[in-house]
């Protein structure tokens, strides 16, 4: 596994469960929250995937960039289909979205060296 990739999955793994680990229960309904909300239903998980990648673009969330870019690859994802996203992101975000852009390959670019 590349080391970016390692990086990621571990530090977002260590930190959900240290957050999960408290009782807090809004903390807790808005993580199942954001797991139920990406479930199949009406849309496909890859369709909700997909929009949930061109939002976090358009915010400039690198680590939910991240997120959605592995589990869209876990669901076969294609370049041209990335690609397809980016321009959407691009298109709606502008320029700043750029920067982004970038580090989404980037991170493309590793999980497929993974392979």
């Amino acid at each position: 596994m590349s080391d970016l990739v390692k990086e990621f999955n571990d530090y977002r793994e260590k930190m959900n469960e240290r957050i999960l680990s408290q009782e807090n229960k809004f903390m807790k309904r808005f993580y199942n929250l954001d797991t139920n909300a990406y479930q199949d239903g009406a849309l496909p998980v890859k369709t909700k995937e997909l929009m949930g990648l061109v939002a976090s673009m358009v915010l400039r969330c690198d680590d939910c960039i991240r997120y959605h870019v592995g589990t869209l690859h876990e669901h076969g994802l294609t370049t041209e289909e990335l690609f397809e996203v980016f321009s959407i992101a691009n298109l709606v975000g502008g320029s700043i979205v750029i920067p982004h852009t970038r580090r989404a390959l980037e991170y493309w670019d590793a999980l497929n060296n993974e392979q």
